[in-house]
């Protein structure tokens, strides 16, 4: 997929999150974490990531049941760990029923000190 393709649909992506991806970018946006700046659906290299924080080299991502032991995911997930890039995965029922427990699962690796 060319760049500018690339860029195109992590656009309609931005429009079309699932319930569970924008109640991520809800918590993410604005910098809410100590100053952390995260984009979402943002291009990086062969792959659109769900969230990602380039200043902290942390990508999230929201996944579905189709992600289970996707062997897919391993591979972009390699991919990002040779750039330096660390990922948190949740599942989407996380993020919608256990918000508390993804909130201070995200502080954690920023290294914040962070109490509900």
């Amino acid at each position: 997929m060319t760049e500018d393709r690339m860029r195109c649909f992590a656009r309609a992506m931005r429009h079309d999150g699932t319930d569970a991806e924008k109640r991520m970018w809800r918590l993410l946006r604005g910098r809410r974490f100590a100053g952390w700046k995260f984009r979402r659906q943002a291009p990086l290299g062969p792959y659109i990531l769900d969230f990602i924080s380039f200043e902290a080299m942390l990508v999230i991502e929201v996944d579905g049941g189709q992600h289970a032991e996707s062997a897919r995911d391993a591979r972009r997930d390699a991919w990002l760990a040779q750039r330096g890039y660390s990922v948190l995965r949740f599942w989407n029922n996380e993020v919608l029923t256990q918000e508390d427990s993804v909130v201070v699962r995200i502080a954690e690796k920023l290294g914040l000190d962070w109490s509900i």
